[in-house]
């Protein structure tokens, strides 16, 4: 008997006593589980599904849901995590309840939002180097703030057009701001979509300020920027009054 007989004569022994049977059932069955693995892993493609179907359901209600009634809860939490926080985590925990405050306003316009920064400049600009008044009671000259819209030059194609609001004070660069406007030119919406975050993970918490979380609610609310005024310039007094030596 030459060897080919003899793999013949061995695969047919195994055929007859169900050797091979068992072993392509113990291979296929191996070969569906990997398959339903890969299938539900974190990129497979029925997972993806899962995702797309649980996202549909759960986002609509998560959005309209009343989280009001939370709030005070939160609030007091908050109190009691900030009496035992060091000093920089106060700062991220008063932000972050400053953030979770629903913005109402549907509608704002420059010169409103203007107004806006000019407090926040008046309650924070650097006092150094400005002069000190003494007619009535001692305090610090004005600094002097503009307001600016530049509009970008749109490609004749497209239908998003673009824009720059600039808030400066010329005393203190730090204060300055520089924000970006976009909205469709086919939109029947008159106003413009605010686009500013600058939150990378939750430590930024830490550093922003109060004028960068209104500019964050507005947006996370789709409140619509009205250009009211295109320029405009205005001087503003600090809060901060100086020391005077009676000497």
């Amino acid at each position: 008997m030459n060897l080919e007989n003899s793999i013949k004569d061995a695969i047919g022994k195994k055929l007859e006593d169900g050797t091979i049977e068992n072993l392509v059932a113990e291979q296929l069955e191996k070969g569906v589980k990997n398959a339903l693995e890969n299938l539900f892993r974190s990129h497979g493609d029925v997972t993806k599904i899962i995702e797309e179907k649980v996202k549909s359901v759960m986002i609509p209600y998560l959005e309209s849901y009343d989280y009001s009634k939370y709030i005070t809860k939160l609030d007091s939490v908050l109190v009691e995590v900030l009496k035992s926080s060091a000093l920089e985590n106060k700062k991220m925990l008063s932000n972050f309840k400053q953030l979770i405050i629903v913005e109402e306003r549907t509608n704002i316009k420059v010169t409103e939002l203007f107004e806006i920064w000019k407090n926040y400049v008046a309650k924070n600009v650097n006092t150094h180097g400005l002069e000190i008044n003494y007619d009535d009671s001692p305090s610090y000259e004005s600094v002097k703030v503009t307001l600016e819209i530049n509009k970008d030059e749109s490609r004749s194609w497209s239908s998003l057009e673009r824009a720059t609001l600039v808030f400066e004070c010329q005393h203190d660069e730090e204060l300055n701001f520089e924000i970006i406007l976009s909205r469709y030119t086919k939109s029947s919406r008159e106003g413009w979509d605010i686009v500013y975050d600058t939150i990378q993970n939750i430590n930024s918490l830490r550093y922003i300020n109060e004028f960068e979380i209104l500019l964050m609610k507005l947006r996370q609310n789709y409140t619509n920027l009205i250009i009211d005024v295109s320029f405009d310039e205005d001087e503003v007094y600090p809060e901060n009054e100086p020391e005077v030596s009676l000497s």
